[in-house]
């Protein structure tokens, strides 16, 4: 029986030349990394009798055309939808323009290296180099399981480029203190009244802001001091979009005394009001009625609360300005 896998440099790029069985094939791959592994791979299918390698082969996408067909086939179907969004802004924006004409095949490590050099030299912090590094290796695995590649060259690029700068080594989470949670709630009770309890609750408990926007009085239990995490909302194309949690199941997380009691009294001017105007109450703890009264039903969109506490306080009453509100622990 005659077995060949051969790895050969030859017209500028790197090929698999393979005979069996008086059987020829020469499939193009991208690096010499790739070809030695693609021909491994291809003597143990053909030691077990899998001649496939000898089918006439498929017409190869480009990259543009292969994420595209995995956007809309597997992430609009099994991601949520910030998920999608996001996801086809870095395709569109990112890849696309640097390696959308480029056949599955040719995607090599070097091209992929080169992707991420270019975006950090240009300026693009490497946490998101790295968000879009991770996208197109993800994109890759799925063309591996496709078979329209034999190896994901983008497979472990991110351990190069890892925690090089001061920024990059500093903690995720800079929690407040709470002198300066105490100076925050004060600011919002003088300044922003009507965003106190939201203030609070993400201080206290650490949900994301989804999630608390999220929140409807069913989910809070003010006898067990507890709080069912069961939903996020977020807003996309003008249409009010809800699902899990970020984990992706519904958690509990405690309900503090001066929460609780600062949500009940929310609650009942909440529930004086829709009497006074002939409606029941709102099931959502954080409306958007306050600020948007024809959207009075739905729960408060995040693009409203950034733009409702912009301005209006002195910048000395407010301490150092941070995306995720959470009370350090004594000590901490």
């Amino acid at each position: 029986m005659t077995l060949g896998v051969r790895v050969r440099f030859w017209k500028g790029a790197w090929w698999i030349f393979v005979t069996h069985r008086g059987l020829r094939r020469a499939k193009r791959v991208g690096d010499r990394r790739a070809a030695e592994e693609v021909a491994s791979k291809l003597r143990a299918r053909l030691q077990l009798g899998d001649l496939s390698v000898f089918e006439p082969e498929r017409d190869i996408p480009t990259l543009e055309v292969y994420a595209e067909r995995w956007l809309e086939t597997y992430v609009a179907i099994h991601c949520k939808p910030r998920t999608h969004d996001l996801y086809s802004f870095l395709c569109r924006r990112h890849l696309f323009p640097a390696m959308g004409t480029v056949h599955l095949p040719d995607v090599t490590r070097e091209k992929v290296q080169a992707l991420v050099a270019d975006k950090i030299r240009g300026g693009m912090k490497r946490t998101t180099a790295l968000k879009v590094a991770a996208l197109l290796r993800e994109i890759l695995n799925h063309a591996v399981e496709d078979r329209h590649i034999a190896a994901n060259p983008a497979t472990r690029i991110g351990r190069f480029y890892r925690g090089h700068t001061e920024e990059e080594a500093r903690p995720r989470v800079d929690p407040f203190t709470e002198g300066e949670l105490t100076q925050l709630l004060a600011a919002c009770q003088r300044w922003f009244p009507e965003w106190l309890e939201l203030v609070a609750t993400a201080a206290w408990t650490g949900l994301h802001q989804g999630e608390i926007l999220g929140l409807q009085w069913g989910d809070i239990d003010f006898a067990g001091q507890l709080i069912e995490v069961r939903r996020t909302v977020s807003y996309g194309k003008q249409a009010l979009r809800t699902g899990s949690p970020k984990s992706g199941r519904a958690r509990r997380v405690d309900l503090p005394d001066v929460l609780a009691s600062w949500l009940a009294a929310r609650k009942s001017l909440l529930e004086a009001e829709a009497a006074l105007q002939g409606h029941d109450l709102i099931e959502w703890v954080f409306p958007s009625q306050a600020w948007a009264p024809t959207r009075r039903h739905e729960p408060a969109a995040p693009a409203l609360v950034s733009a409702t506490r912009e301005g209006g306080a002195p910048a000395a009453a407010l301490p150092r300005p941070a995306p995720h509100l959470r009370l350090a622990a004594p000590g901490g």
